[in-house]
């Protein structure tokens, strides 16, 4: 398709070539006639001239008159008389001259003369004829006959249309030249304007034209500029806008599924990877019943689309190595006319509150447990003494020392549910101060050697001296009591046990070490449960209620510290606590 310039300079030249064809034409044939007509007017008066001097010339001096006048004046002369006889004639072959009172330039004479052009049969030529009448003193009438070769009419013609031309030939390049550079003025701005449209049609809104004049093209250059300007600011809004909702929808907490009214899915976010552990990215466009596999979700699906309806429901997913609980709340999306445009799903994760009530519930059931067989005991024992048991020494001093004990495993429970549930308080806060970890280890020792030596366990001690960190001491001898206990509790008599102190890297490590009955694989995850006892007739019978090592934990972390543990079935256990030597490490 040919460019606007070149349709608009190919419309000019066209019209501009018409025009002065049409008024060359013009011009020359107005110049044809002017020039003939004066021509004619010329010949008009040298014939009234000519016929006014040969009314006073004998006629037999008009031959010679006719010669002399056709020299003066360079046209061909003849006289003929009222009879049609030529008295006197310039041209050559003047035998072949025809009579002449029938030719048209004397027929149509009156007393101004008569002209004509025609062909001359003695001249072999086309002729320009004007005969003038006269009349003389003996009243013998006439005509002087004066002929011109057209030829030279032809002649001037021809240069006339040779300027003509010429004149135009030029005025059409001078004409083409203005044109061509007032409209490569005028179409260089469009051209500009166009480009930088396609440049915006094409995402490119960094595009500018340049601005010129200030005319009409200049105002709309300006007016293309602005446009682009305004685009390209819309475009980063939109671009930031549509970033920022992207990074919502993917990294936010829950997994978002946008399903259309045709059942494809048509948005999906990051976290759903994790929900569905599945590339999800290949799930657009997909049939959400053709990907999805759980079949609770998709009949939820179908109860929005059929009811058209908010939903809210639990379902649970079973992945390859967990079972996970999602809140699902489900939504229409109505557009124009109620017309259903999609649905789309919000995912929450509640797997860990469904695991905080189940560790509530179990909670609530093994205080219930815990607390029922010293109540129980308590109870049955103080009845049977109640019932005359109590008259016979013996048996009620048995009594008595049964109910000192469970008493003491009760006020041991309830001291030690009270002592966990300070600890998780938000505002619990450690005594912060400069632990002397060499001596808070050795009197935890010597507290606990008694007990270790009832059972003949070897207890080694390995503590570098001078080893401190910066603590809460009471709460971290609490801690090493709680390991060591345990550790003697699970190991059999004859064993041994070891507590190790080392000093790296700006941590203090201890190590708890035992030859005990260990703990399996699937047991470890679980040991810092409330209540959890990996052997529970042995650890009851001991006297221990189950908290230790939940007390354990939170007394680690609230020194900002790690605990881990080691351990084979009947090869023992090994704790391992790291603390930060100061409290900047804490922080």
């Amino acid at each position: 398709m040919m460019k606007f310039r070149t349709r608009l300079l190919f419309g000019l030249m066209i019209t501009i070539l018409f025009v002065l064809a049409a008024l060359g034409m013009l011009v020359g044939q107005l110049l044809k006639g002017f020039y003939i007509d004066q021509l004619e007017e010329r010949l008009g008066k040298e014939a009234s001239l000519a016929a006014l001097s040969i009314e006073d010339i004998a006629e037999s001096e008009w031959q010679q008159y006719a010669e002399e006048l056709s020299r003066r004046l360079d046209v061909r002369i003849t006289i003929i008389k009222d009879n049609g006889d030529v008295a006197a004639e310039t041209a050559e072959n003047f035998e072949a001259v025809e009579r002449n009172e029938e030719v048209p330039e004397i027929q149509d004479a009156d007393e101004d003369g008569g002209t004509t052009i025609r062909y001359s049969s003695v001249a072999e030529e086309e002729l320009l004829y004007y005969a003038y009448p006269f009349q003389t003193e003996n009243e013998q009438d006439g005509y002087v006959r004066l002929a011109m070769p057209v030829e030279r009419v032809h002649e001037v013609n021809q240069q006339i249309w040779v300027f003509l031309a010429v004149s135009f030939s030029l005025a059409f390049i001078i004409i083409m030249t203005i044109s061509y550079r007032i409209a490569n003025q005028l179409t260089r701005p469009i051209g500009q304007v166009t480009e930088v449209a396609n440049q915006l049609a094409k995402g490119n809104f960094k595009a500018r034209t340049y601005e010129g004049s200030k005319d009409e093209v200049g105002q709309l250059t300006r007016s293309i500029n602005i446009l682009a300007y305004n685009l390209d600011q819309i475009t980063r809004r939109y671009k930031t806008q549509q970033e920022r909702l992207e990074a919502l929808i993917d990294h936010m907490g829950s997994g978002l599924i946008f399903i259309n009214d045709r059942g494809d899915i048509a948005l999906i976010n990051q976290y759903c990877k994790d929900i569905f552990e599945a590339d999800t990215d290949q799930w657009l466009q997909q049939l959400y019943h053709q990907v999805i596999e759980d079949k609770t979700l998709i009949q939820l699906i179908q109860q929005i689309f059929l009811t058209e309806s908010k939903v809210q429901s639990q379902i649970q997913i079973n992945t390859r190595l967990t079972v996970h609980h999602y809140d699902v709340f489900g939504a229409p999306i109505v557009g124009e006319r109620d017309k259903l445009r999609g649905i789309v799903l919000v995912l929450h994760d509640i797997t860990e509150l469904k695991k905080l009530e189940q560790i509530r519930k179990d909670f609530v059931a093994n205080v219930s447990h815990e607390l029922k067989t010293p109540v129980t005991s308590l109870k049955g024992f103080t009845e049977t003494l109640l019932d005359g048991a109590m008259e016979d020494e013996k048996a009620r001093k048995q009594f008595l020392d049964i109910i000192w004990k469970e008493s003491d495993r009760l006020q041991n429970l309830i001291s030690d549910l009270l002592e966990l549930s300070k600890i998780e308080k938000e505002y619990f806060q450690l005594n912060w101060q400069n632990v002397n970890v060499t001596k808070a280890v050795g009197e935890v020792v010597e507290l606990l050697q008694p007990k270790a030596d009832k059972k003949e366990l070897e207890l080694l001690v390995d503590v570098p001296e001078n080893v401190t960190m910066v603590g809460d001491t009471s709460r971290f001898k609490q801690i090493v009591i709680n390991l060591l206990t345990n550790a003697i509790v699970y190991t059999p008599e004859g064993g041994h046990i070891s507590i190790k102190v080392k000093e790296e890297k700006g941590f203090v490590t201890v190590f708890v070490q035992d030859t005990g009955i260990g703990i399996s694989e699937e047991e470890l995850p679980r040991i810092f449960e409330r209540f959890y006892r990996v052997n529970k007739d042995r650890s009851r019978n001991s006297g221990g209620t189950g908290l230790g090592l939940a007390i354990v934990k939170h007394l680690v972390e609230a020194h900002h510290g790690t605990i881990d543990v080691e351990s084979e079935n009947d090869k023992g256990t090994t704790f391992i606590v790291h603390f930060p030597k100061t409290k900047s490490l804490t922080k």
